[in-house]
C-alpha cells in the first residue's frame, strides 16, 4: 500500500518524534519517517485506521491536522521552535522574522502573519518571544550559563533587553526566577 503522511500537531521535541514514532509502530505501522509535525508511515494493511491513530495521537497529547491552514500553521510553529533551538547565536540574532518566514512558506509575511494571529489569538511575534523565554527559562534552570551567555544564545541584543521581555512574559526577573523552588516552565506545545 502507498505510505501516507500523517500531519500532527504539537510535536515540538525529540521525545515528541520517539512517542509518534511507537505508537504508530505498536498499532501495526511502519514508520518510513517521523519528524516534527509529520510521520511518513506505511502498512502491509488494506486501508489506514485513521480513526484508531487519531485516537492514539490523541491519548498522548497530539493531533492529526487535516486542514491545510492549520499545517501551515503548525509548520510555522516547527520552524520558530527549530530556530531558538537550532540555529547560533549569530544566526538567531541577524534573522528577520518576516523575511525568513516568507522566504520559507511562499507566502507573503502579512498573509502568513494575519492567518497566524486570526487562527491562534497572538502574533507571531508574541510567540517568538514566548518561546525564546522559555528557552530562556530552561537555561536558567540548567544553571549552566550566565544571564550574558543565555541572552547571547538567544540573539538578544543586551541582557537588559532579555530580561526587559521575561519580566514582561513571567512577571519575573531572571535573577527572581531562578530563585523560585518551583520553576514554572511550561511545555512547549502549551506556549502561545
Amino acid at each position: 500500500m502507498k505510505p501516507k503522511i500523517l500531519h500532527i500537531k504539537n510535536m515540538v521535541c525529540d521525545r515528541c518524534i520517539k512517542v509518534v514514532r511507537e505508537e504508530l509502530e505498536k498499532l501495526g505501522y511502519k514508520t518510513d519517517n517521523v519528524i516534527l509535525g509529520e510521520a511518513r508511515i506505511s502498512s502491509e494493511k488494506k486501508q489506514f485506521d485513521l480513526n484508531g491513530i487519531r485516537k492514539t495521537l490523541e491519548e498522548n497529547g497530539f493531533e492529526l491536522i487535516n486542514d491545510k491552514q492549520a499545517k501551515l500553521i503548525e509548520e510555522i510553529k516547527i520552524s520558530l521552535i527549530d530556530l531558538i533551538h537550532y540555529k547560533s547565536a549569530n544566526e538567531l540574532e541577524k534573522i528577520s522574522l518576516s523575511k525568513f518566514l516568507s522566504e520559507k512558506f511562499h507566502h507573503s509575511y502579512q498573509h502568513i502573519s494575519s492567518l497566524f494571529s486570526s487562527k491562534e489569538g497572538i502574533t507571531i511575534e508574541k510567540y517568538f518571544i514566548n518561546q525564546k523565554i522559555e528557552k530562556a527559562k530552561e537555561l536558567l534552570v540548567y544553571n549552566e550559563l550566565t544571564l550574558s551567555e543565555i541572552s547571547y544564545k538567544l540573539g538578544y541584543s543586551s541582557v537588559q533587553h532579555l530580561s526587559n521581555q521575561f519580566k514582561k512574559v513571567t512577571g519575573f526577573t531572571p535573577s527572581e526566577f531562578k530563585k523560585l523552588r518551583v520553576k514554572k516552565r511550561l511545555p512547549l506545545d502549551k506556549v502561545k
